[in-house]
C-alpha cells in the first residue's frame, strides 16, 4: 500500500514493490515506512506476513472479480478508492507533520498522474479478471516485473546490461508460451490484462522517479487522494446502488484491502524488500486454487511452463537490478 517520519532513512530498495500487491488491490504497492533502530530485523515473521498478504490480495482479486461481473469495474474501483482514501489520510495523519507535511510534493504533476495511472490499471484489471480470469490475467500480469526492468533505461535512464535484456527476452516467451499465439485466439481480456501489466510498470517507474524528491508518505498520501479524486471523475456516471447482499461483498473487500495494506507496512518495518519479494509470488498459488475452486477455471499447462519462466526472468531482473554494472 506508509508514514515514515522525517528523521529515518528509507529502506534502499523501497521501490522495488513486490508483485502481491496487484492491480486488485486499492492501491499498487505503496512506498512503506522505514524499519527503524527499534525494531530487529525480523524476516521470519515478515515472510509469514507477506504470505498472509498474498493470500488476502487472492481474496480481494476473487471479490472484484465477482463485483465487476455484476457491476461496471470502474465503479467498484471507485468506491474501494474512497475506502482507501481514508486509510491513507488517517495514516499519514497520525505521523508527524500529518496532512500538512504529507500533501507538500515537488512533483505534483507527477504524482496526478501516478494516482491517474493507477486507476485506469485498476480498472483494465478487474475487466481483465471478468473476461479471462483469474488465472490467465495473473499469469500475463506476471511480466510487469519485466516492463519495468525494459523501460527504466528510456525513461529513468538506467543501465540495463546485456544479463537483464537477455531475462527481458526469456520473460518474454514465457508470455508467449502463455498466450500461444497461432493456436488460441487472443481475446480481449488478454490485451486488457497485458495493458494492465504496462500500465503498472509504467506506476512503478514513477514512483521511483518521484521518490528522489518526495519522502514515502507524501507518495502514498497522493496515490490515495488523487486516485481517489480520478476514480470518481471516472465512475461516478457510471453509478448504481449496489443489491444488499453485494454491498456486504463490496465491505469486505474494501475491509480486506486495508487488512492486506496494514500487513504490507508491517512486513516491511521487520525486512527488507528483496528478501520477501519471493513469498509475494506465492499470490499466483492461491489465485490459481481460487480460480480452479472458486470460478471453475482451467489451469493449462502452457499457463502453468510459461508463468515460471516468467516469474524466474522477473526475479532475475529485480536481482540484478540491485548489482552495480545491471
Amino acid at each position: 500500500m506508509a508514514g515514515p517520519t522525517g528523521d529515518r532513512a528509507m529502506p534502499k530498495d523501497q521501490n522495488h514493490p513486490p508483485y502481491a500487491a496487484s492491480a486488485a488491490t486499492a492501491s499498487a504497492p505503496p512506498p512503506v515506512p522505514p524499519r527503524t533502530g527499534a525494531l530487529p530485523d525480523r524476516t521470519g515473521l515478515a515472510i509469514l506476513l507477506m504470505c498472509a498478504t498474498s493470500f488476502i490480495f487472492a481474496m480481494q482479486d476473487a471479490f472484484s472479480r465477482m463485483l465487476g461481473s455484476e457491476y461496471p469495474p470502474v465503479l467498484v474501483v471507485m468506491l474501494r478508492y474512497w475506502v482507501f482514501a481514508l486509510f491513507v489520510t488517517a495514516m499519514v495523519s497520525r505521523q508527524p507533520g500529518g496532512l500538512r507535511r504529507a500533501i507538500r510534493t515537488k512533483r505534483p504533476r507527477t504524482q496526478i498522474l501516478r494516482g491517474a495511472i493507477l486507476v485506469v490499471e485498476t480498472t483494465l484489471m478487474v475487466e481483465a479478471f471478468v473476461r479471462l480470469g483469474l488465472v490467465g490475467t495473473h499469469a500475463i500480469f506476471t511480466a510487469y516485473p519485466l516492463l519495468v526492468a525494459a523501460l527504466s533505461g528510456p525513461i529513468l535512464g538506467e543501465k540495463v546490461g546485456w544479463r537483464r535484456w537477455t531475462a527481458i527476452g526469456v520473460g518474454f516467451v514465457g508470455i508467449l508460451i502463455i498466450l500461444r499465439p497461432g493456436s488460441t485466439v487472443l481475446n480481449l481480456g488478454a490485451g486488457l490484462a497485458l495493458a494492465s501489466a504496462l500500465l503498472f510498470a509504467l506506476y512503478g517507474l514513477l514512483t521511483r522517479h518521484v521518490s528522489r524528491d518526495d519522502p514515502a508518505e507524501v507518495s502514498f498520501f497522493w496515490t490515495g487522494i488523487a486516485g481517489a479524486v480520478t476514480a470518481t471523475a471516472l465512475g461516478i456516471r457510471q453509478w448504481e446502488w449496489l443489491a444488499p447482499s453485494d454491498w456486504a461483498w463490496m465491505g469486505m473487500l474494501c475491509a480486506l484491502g486495508t487488512l492486506s495494506h496494514w500487513l504490507l507496512i508491517r512486513a516491511y518495518e521487520l525486512a527488507e524488500a528483496s528478501a520477501l519479494q519471493p513469498f509475494a509470488y506465492t499470490q499466483l498459488a492461491w489465485v490459481s486454487v481460487i480460480g480452479v475452486l472458486v470460478f471453475g477455471e482451467v489451469l493449462h499447462m502452457n499457463v502453468v511452463i510459461g508463468t515460471a519462466i516468467v516469474v524466474a526472468a522477473g526475479l532475475f531482473t529485480l536481482w540484478r537490478a540491485r548489482m552495480r554494472g545491471g
